[in-house]
C-alpha cells in the first residue's frame, strides 16, 4: 500500500486525501498547531504526532499550501527528510510562478521533485479536478490511487511546465471572476445591477455564486496573482494587469463577504446582499 503524505490538510489537501484514502492508500498528515477548521476537514485522514512523523511514513509527499507557504513549506518537508533520513517524492501542487518552482526544487535538493498545480475544485466539493505534472518522476504521482475523483495529466514539458499552465489558466478564471466582482460592486454603486448582471448573462458571464465563493479565498488570491504577475514579467510581458488584481483581491479581501471557509459559502446569495457585503 503506497502512503501519501498531505502537507497541508486544508480544503483542497483533505479532499485530495480524500480520493487517495477512496482509492486504497494510505493517507497520513498533522494538524499540529493548526485550526479548529484545519482539524474538522482533516478528519478523515490519518493524523500524526508532528511533520516528522508524516514525512518519515511517506512513499510521496503532496504540497498544498497557499502561494505564499509554498517555498517555506518545501524548506520544512526537506529538513523533515534530512532529519528522518528519508528521500519521498515531493509534488509541489501550488498556484507559483515557474521562477518560484525553481526555487521549491532548489530547497528540495536531494529529494525527488515533481512540479504540479490543480485545476479545480477539491474532490470533497465537486468530482473533476484535473492535477497537470511534470518532471522525470510525475508518472509517480499521476499512478496514485485517485478513485476516479481526480484526473491526472502528465505534461511533457520539464519541470516549471506544470506551473505555468497554472499561471495562465488561474489568470483568466480568476482574473475573470476579479472584474465580474468589480462590475457588480460598481452596478450597485450606480443602481444598474439587476441590468448589468442581466446583459452579462446573455454571454454566460453572470457568475454570482463565482463571486460568492472567490471571496472568502480572496486573501489567497493575492499572492497567487501576484506570482502570474512574476510569470507573465518572465515571459516578456508586463505585470501590471495581475499586481492590480492583487490589490483588488486584497479589497475584496477586507470585506464582509470574505468572512467564512469556502466549504460553507453561501452560493444562494442574491446579488443586491453580495454587493451589500462587498463594500467597504
Amino acid at each position: 500500500m503506497v502512503t501519501v503524505a498531505i502537507v497541508s490538510p486544508g480544503h483542497m489537501g483533505a479532499g485530495l486525501g480524500g480520493a487517495l484514502r477512496a482509492g486504497g492508500a494510505r493517507v497520513v498528515a498533522t494538524t499540529a498547531g493548526r485550526s479548529e477548521r484545519t482539524q474538522r476537514l482533516a478528519a478523515g485522514l490519518e493524523l500524526l504526532p508532528g511533520l516528522d512523523e508524516v514525512i518519515a511514513a511517506a512513499d510521496v509527499v503532496l504540497s498544498v499550501t497557499p502561494p505564499a507557504q509554498a517555498l517555506g513549506v518545501a524548506h520544512s518537508v526537506a529538513a523533515a527528510a534530512r532529519r528522518t533520513g528519508v528521500t519521498p517524492v515531493v509534488a509541489d501542487l501550488n498556484a507559483v510562478a515557474p521562477p518560484t518552482m525553481t526555487r521549491i526544487a532548489r530547497a528540495c535538493a536531494g529529494l525527488p521533485v515533481v512540479d504540479g498545480s490543480i485545476s479545480g475544485p477539491p474532490p470533497s466539493a465537486r468530482p473533476g479536478a484535473r492535477i497537470y505534472l511534470s518532471g522525470p518522476q510525475a508518472e509517480v504521482v499521476a499512478g496514485l490511487p485517485w478513485d476516479g475523483q481526480v484526473e491526472p495529466v502528465v505534461l511533457s514539458g520539464g519541470p516549471g511546465s506544470a506551473s505555468a499552465l497554472k499561471m495562465c489558466t488561474a489568470g483568466v478564471y480568476k482574473g475573470l471572476t476579479a472584474l465580474v466582482t468589480q462590475a457588480m460592486r460598481t452596478a450597485g454603486q450606480h443602481g444598474v445591477l439587476e441590468q448589468v448582471l442581466a446583459d452579462l448573462a446573455r454571454n454566460g458571464l453572470d457568475d454570482s455564486a463565482g463571486v460568492v465563493s472567490a471571496a472568502t479565498k480572496a486573501h489567497r488570491f493575492v499572492d497567487e496573482m501576484r506570482e502570474i504577475a512574476v510569470t507573465q514579467q518572465a515571459a516578456g510581458l508586463t505585470p501590471a494587469l495581475f499586481e492590480a488584481l492583487a490589490v483588488v483581491y486584497a479589497d475584496i479581501a477586507a470585506t464582509e463577504l470574505a468572512a467564512g471557509a469556502p466549504e460553507s459559502a453561501d452560493r444562494q446569495l442574491p446579488p443586491e446582499e453580495i454587493v451589500r457585503r462587498l463594500s467597504r
